[in-house]
């Protein structure tokens, strides 16, 4: 499904990405703070992230947006939801993610941006489900994840992509289904196009 969209909240952007987004992300990805739970970037492996994640958008409409807060500053980060690697032992499906600038923590960004993605997802997409991930020690992405409303998985599975005794391989799954998300919401949504009420 194609969209081509642009999502604003109250307090951020979340658009396609830019030539000039390079350079802020690039740093942000060679940030320890910031990757303490991730793998670092060089500045050419964050440069083909970025054209990576604009591919994904101008492909299906949707997924990890550049992040801008107007007034405060152009870029600050990612959010969004794109399509799963196959890798994971859970895929096919669509995660919900964020990665944003040290400076920009703790002022309700990420929950923020996110929420509007699983918007995008429930709402437009018609997603039956959007699920999230991240290192077991990554409190900060679980208590996001808490507030958006989604649920542990029990247990935790070792990324495919780090290689057996990895500190960051054992990872946590959180999931939401689309009518959870309804009852949350206290919305309507539709389902091919027929109203469904979210009670």
């Amino acid at each position: 499904m194609s969209l081509s969209l642009e999502v604003e909240t109250p307090r951020l952007v979340l658009r396609q990405w830019r030539a000039d987004d390079r350079k802020p992300f690039a740093a942000m990805n060679a940030d320890p703070c910031v990757t303490e739970f991730l793998i670092p970037l060089s500045t050419e492996q964050s440069d083909a992230l970025a054209q990576r994640l604009a591919a994904g958008i101008d492909e299906h409409g949707w997924g990890f947006w550049a992040v801008e807060a107007p007034g405060a500053a152009p870029f600050i980060g990612f959010v969004g939801i794109k399509p799963l690697p196959a890798l994971l032992p859970f895929a096919p499906g669509v995660e919900v993610g964020w990665r944003l600038a040290r400076p920009f923590w703790g002022r309700g960004y990420a929950s923020e941006a996110a929420e509007a993605a699983l918007r995008v997802g429930f709402d437009q997409v018609l997603l039956p489900e959007i699920v999230a991930f991240t290192a077991v020690g990554n409190q900060r992405s679980q208590a996001v994840m808490r507030r958006l409303g989604m649920q542990a998985e029990p247990g935790t599975f070792d990324h495919p992509a780090l290689p057996e005794g990895h500190k960051l391989r054992e990872h946590v799954l959180y999931r939401l289904r689309r009518e959870q998300w309804l009852r949350q919401n206290n919305g309507d949504a539709e389902i091919g196009g027929v109203p469904v009420a979210a009670a």
